[in-house]
């Protein structure tokens, strides 16, 4: 093989692996910025911010978990848990798969059925790039170490701000 085909043969492979790899770079971060679309129409900075339920959200502590519960008759008060990747108050411990089943089906590990205020039944039909996204963003979010109150049963006296949500009648 010729000197100059040798080259053309490097140039060509280095080429290769510089679109690869960008392709690759590209796609992560395409991931993240469908992810962050996903939280944002979706809402999940007005359940999972401190701040937000009282006017003034704290974006510093975007997604660390809520300071306000929501009190729902006969099942007890809820606060938004700190969704960033803090592994004592947060999602850090969990895998991408416990997450994404949490998304889906409204049970996190250990067996407890999420709230009814969480929209998991509309969560339930997210694809699986869209449910990858979601967890890709939540990931890169800055990590907040917030432990949340609750949950709390419909006996017990909540420690923080409370939104009841009341029957009519």
């Amino acid at each position: 093989m010729a000197k100059r085909d040798v080259r053309a043969l490097i140039l060509g492979a280095v080429t290769a692996g510089l679109v690869l790899a960008n392709a690759s770079a590209s796609e992560a971060q395409t991931a993240v910025e469908r992810g962050k679309y996903l939280v944002t129409i979706g809402g999940c900075t007005d359940c999972h911010t401190p701040g937000h339920f009282l006017g003034k959200p704290d974006m510093t502590r975007d997604l660390g978990g809520s300071d306000v519960g929501f009190a729902i008759p006969g099942l007890g008060t809820f606060y938004g848990p700190n969704l960033t990747s803090d592994t004592e108050t947060g999602l850090g411990s969990w895998t991408d798969a416990q997450i994404i089943h949490a998304l889906r089906t409204g049970e996190i590990p250990g067996g407890r059925i999420l709230a009814p205020a969480m929209p998991w039944r509309g969560l339930a039909v997210l694809t699986d790039f869209d449910a990858a996204a979601l967890v890709a963003y939540l990931r890169s979010v800055p990590v907040v170490h917030n432990k949340v109150p609750g949950p709390f049963g419909p006996d017990e006296a909540a420690t923080s701000f409370v939104m009841k949500v009341v029957p009519p009648g």
